[in-house]
């Protein structure tokens, strides 16, 4: 209901079941406002707003949400959220909150169900620059998605290394830095989850995409939680990892 709202009032959307997602989305798209709420599986709204906040302190996040608790809506304001709505929504008031009105919003109030609304609006799309070059280490233990992997990367203007397992990317890592680390993470030997933290501590300005060949919502948030930059599964979206990819290199080339 918010999203088709959202979508008649000129916006561009997206949607999110859960806060796991949500992240994922700012990470990798940058949304100027967040409608969020509180109560979701995977990773809850307080976890996430403050996630979010910390991630990207220009982002807006609205939480809309059925929760009565006083307590609750306090501790989001806290945490970073600009706004606090209760539902039943009041239209006029999320209006003013997204600009769209000179009413001024209701009541500072409290969270949202169900999915996080992510809006733009497309008359003022967030402008990111393209990425120039930069290092990418692909570490697989698959040789045919390292070479795939290796010329995708190259064709897009990117310096390609590769490592067959993670011993041998901290080796390349403790000679150069990459910008960037695509991580398989099931692979003999030392797995990339466990990998990860040393990675960070070795390159800590390093973004660090995680790859992974099944779903596993535990393991995606372990991985977040741990300073991962993004998680994506095979067999893997080539255009949605070049995108990852690029979205990486420009907020580490912007000191982010």
């Amino acid at each position: 209901m918010l999203a088709d709202y959202l979508v008649m009032s000129g916006f561009e959307v997206r949607q999110a079941a859960n806060g796991l997602e949500a992240l994922l989305h700012v990470k990798r798209e940058r949304p100027r406002v967040i409608l969020l709420d509180l109560h979701m599986p995977r990773l809850g709204g307080l976890d996430a707003v403050q996630r979010i906040r910390a991630f990207d302190r220009t982002t807006k996040v609205i939480v809309v949400t059925g929760d009565p608790d006083q307590t609750l809506h306090d501790r989001a304001l806290r945490l970073g959220a600009s706004l606090v709505l209760t539902k039943p929504l009041d239209f006029s008031a999320l209006d003013a909150a997204l600009g769209q009105s000179s009413t001024p919003p209701a009541e500072a109030a409290r969270p949202t169900d169900a999915a996080a609304a992510q809006v733009e609006p497309p008359a003022q799309p967030a402008a990111r620059p393209p990425a120039p070059g930069g290092l990418v280490l692909i570490v697989d233990d698959d040789p045919e998605l390292r070479a795939v992997l290796e010329e995708l990367m190259a064709a897009r203007g990117h310096r390609a290394q590769v490592a067959n397992d993670a011993i041998a990317a901290l080796r390349l890592i403790g000679q150069e830095a990459p910008d960037v680390v695509l991580l398989d993470i099931e692979m003999p030997g030392l797995k990339g989850s466990d990998a990860l933290p040393a990675i960070l501590a070795l390159a800590p300005h390093t973004k660090v995409i995680m790859v992974s060949g099944t779903p596993n919502a535990d393991v995606a948030k372990r991985s977040l939680a741990a300073g991962a930059f993004d998680y994506v599964v095979k067999p893997i979206d080539l255009g949605y990892l070049t995108q990852s990819v690029e979205t990486a290199l420009s907020m580490k080339q912007a000191g982010l």
